[in-house]
């Protein structure tokens, strides 16, 4: 083929088009953004055009990331290079009923930081500063203004609208209830963020996760304060215009599970779309694996119905900083410790002898709900003032000093505070069983919280880790195509999003990878410093070797360990991508 303009070919590679078939060795060349030719020969280049060598490398649609809490990170670092360095080229805002569409950036700041463990003052900052639109179009155009890294599409949070039309207090006070009145504005507010290209809504029934600031602080996200009723009348506007919900159960009851699954259904009504957390094969509950393959096909099969897990294709490890994790929101002494914010504070609780008794208490408990498996001799300390301790369990300190578990965990805390950094394993720690999962029907990849938790955990590159247990098990139970699909077309399609896809006519958002760079730097721990949120050290992924290039919208963005001059920084690769739009690459333009 004879198309020497082309602005990039990619010579040599085996191609997977993301509709989950075998690869075949093509060349792509790529004019203004678009694919324009997929050929068995090779193509023809001129002088300007750029050539990635991908010979003995595969070549796929760039990864969608679906469950990211990137929505105030993208307003300063709007490149979001941990996503685009990992073949990531489009990435879902929006999730777990958060979002910055309608509330004010106090409330903003108090709804995310807690929760995602993120600095509530650079949120705030981010947000404040940020914040030019009042609804859902001018959000649109204002993410449109920054120089976006990925395309970026979005979910409403059902939080933010409880927050924007009752008010943080009212939507998080239990013994009230929106009037019919302002159950009429959230069901307008989600009919207009819809007409906008919003891809759906997220809301959120577990009560373990918390406000941050200081006017209601340790209040639950107000979607868990939400009646049945309020539920069925948001998801009847999802039903109606086709659209998604994503949502977190209520981990302490679980009988809310079934309303959602219910929901999915296509019995008698049009199915909704039902994106929920987590299938995972945990620790704590080392039988649960089994349920979600089954609870998944009774749902999706007679009725047609619209129902998927989102699943972390890889390990789940997760660090903390003294006792700064998610997981002890999960018990009355957890929340306690975590509802004080100075550390003083904290250590003369930690100190009570009351307090401990009441902590022991809760850590004991052998029937209670949890995600963590509370064993603190799964309990590894990495880092410590104290070096006689790094390398060691909680456990085994424990029984060195002749004292209750708990007690050496405390005192640890008390004494070391956030210098005390420790790891675990919440979930995905058997091969056969994570192996199992990822291929059940109506288990999609899912769940990074990339742009959340940035000193706890770090799946930016959770597309690269399942490729590479893929390569490492020779295709044993998943095949290269099949795994490209489900990191990319599988999600896009569900979602209802113009991404996904590599074939002739589609816009060039697509990732080069190395399988020879598939080595143990995939799960290896690594921090760099964040200049967006003043310096703070989060935890990130380092595997350049993996990586060959990852392009959206046809532009080289990033390429052998390094990122384009303008990238993130003067110039837009990505768009905002509107639900069941087909989406044009963005223009090359200064922004």
């Amino acid at each position: 083929m004879n198309e020497s303009h082309f602005d990039v070919v990619i010579s040599g590679g085996t191609v997977f088009d993301g509709d989950g078939g075998p690869g075949v060795r093509r060349d792509v060349g790529i004019v203004d953004g678009v694919v324009r030719a997929v050929s068995s020969d090779a193509l023809d280049v001129g002088p300007d055009t750029e050539v990635i060598d991908a010979t003995g490398q595969w070549v796929m649609p760039g990864f969608v990331d679906v469950h990211t809490h990137y929505d105030a990170e993208v307003l300063v670092g709007p490149g979001l290079s941990e996503s685009v360095r990992h073949g990531v080229t489009t990435v879902l805002l929006g999730n777990c009923s958060l979002s910055t569409l309608y509330s004010t950036p106090v409330d903003i700041a108090d709804l995310f930081s807690r929760v995602e463990a993120l600095p509530r003052d650079h949120v705030l900052k981010a947000v404040d500063t940020h914040k030019t639109w009042s609804g859902p179009e001018e959000y649109i155009a204002a993410l449109e203004r920054l120089p976006l890294g990925p395309n970026v599409a979005a979910l409403v949070g059902h939080s933010d609208l409880r927050a924007h039309v009752m008010g943080l207090d009212r939507s998080t006070d239990r013994s009230q209830r929106p009037t019919r009145e302002e159950t009429a504005q959230m069901a307008d507010a989600l009919e207009k963020a819809l007409d906008a290209g919003m891809l759906g809504m997220s809301t959120m029934t577990n009560p373990w996760d918390k406000l941050d600031g200081d006017r209601y602080r340790s209040r639950s996200l107000p979607s868990s304060y939400a009646s049945w009723s309020e539920f069925r009348r948001l998801h009847k506007i999802l039903r109606r215009r086709g659209r998604l919900l994503q949502s977190i159960p209520n981990l302490n009851t679980k009988y809310d599970m079934v309303f959602f699954l219910g929901a999915a259904t296509g019995i008698g009504r049009r199915a909704l779309k039902v994106s929920l957390l987590a299938a995972a094969d945990a620790k704590a509950s080392p039988w649960i694996h089994h349920i979600f393959g089954p609870l998944a096909a009774a749902v999706n099969g007679p009725g047609k119905g619209q129902f998927r897990w989102q699943h972390l294709p890889t390990t789940f490890d997760v660090y903390s900083d003294g006792i700064d994790l998610v997981v002890f929101e999960e018990f009355g002494s957890g929340r306690a410790a975590l509802h004080l914010r100075e550390e003083l504070g904290r250590n003369e609780l930690l100190k009570d002898e009351a307090y401990r008794r009441w902590f022991r208490a809760d850590f004991e408990k052998k029937f209670s709900s949890r995600v963590w498996h509370r064993d603190f001799g799964d309990v590894i300390i990495t880092e410590c003032p104290d070096s006689s301790v790094i390398g060691k369990n909680i456990a085994e300190l424990a029984r060195e000093q002749g004292i209750h578990v708990v007690d050496a965990f405390l005192d640890l805390v008390v004494e070391h505070g956030r210098k005390l950094r420790w790891h675990t394993t919440i979930a995905n720690h058997r091969q056969k069983q994570m192996d199992k999962l990822i291929t059940k029907p109506g288990v999609t990849v899912g769940f990074s919280d990339a742009g959340a938790h940035l000193r706890n955990m770090a799946f930016y590159n959770f597309g690269i880790r399942l490729l590479r247990r893929v390569n490492d098990a020779r295709e044993s139970f998943l095949t290269v195509g099949q795994a490209a699909h489900k990191l990319s077309g599988e999600l896009a399609d569900f979602y209802g999003v113009d991404a996904g896809h590599l074939r002739l006519g589609d816009r060039a958002d697509i990732v080069v990878v190395n399988p020879a760079g598939l080595t143990d730097e995939v799960d290896a721990y690594n921090e760099e410093t964040m200049p967006e949120f003043g310096g703070l050290s989060r935890m990130v992924n380092r595997n350049d070797t993996a990586v060959t290039a990852t392009l959206v919208g046809g532009r080289v963005a990033y390429r052998e360990g390094r990122f384009a001059s303008w990238f993130g920084v003067s110039e837009r690769a990505g768009r905002f991508l509107r639900a069941g739009v087909r989406t044009p690459a963005a223009t090359t333009v200064s922004v």
